[in-house]
């Protein structure tokens, strides 16, 4: 990530709902939460909601799918690790060591995907 792209990405995180929003789908994993559900949990209307969405979407912070009628938003985690990367690229003024135990710890145990049932 360059410079001209985490920018974005650092004043989109600076308003206190935009953050909340995020860290609300990193907590959800890769289902993420439907619109409505999202709008609920954040405490805002579906208009304020959907200007804060857009906001987090430009900066690829958050990625949107449509599943039947819902619109379903989850947290882009490749965006997100550019964004963590772009942070500690130029770690520790040359050595490494300091950053190491950052980058080597996972930030959550990798779950076994929901089975879903067919009917």
């Amino acid at each position: 990530m360059k410079e001209k792209q985490a920018v974005p990405a650092f004043a989109a995180l600076a308003q206190e709902t935009r953050l909340g929003i995020v860290r609300r789908l990193v907590r959800e994993g890769p289902d993420g939460l439907p619109a409505g559900k999202l709008a609920d949990a954040a405490g805002v209307s579906p208009s304020n909601l959907s200007f804060h969405l857009k906001e987090l979407e430009g900066a690829r912070l958050i990625a949107s799918r449509r599943e039947a009628r819902s619109i379903i938003y989850s947290a882009d985690y490749e965006g997100l690790r550019d964004l963590i990367g772009f942070l500690m690229k130029d770690c520790c003024g040359g050595r490494p060591e300091i950053c190491a135990p950052v980058l080597a710890d996972p930030c959550c145990v990798p779950v076994k995907p929901k089975k879903r049932i067919h009917a």
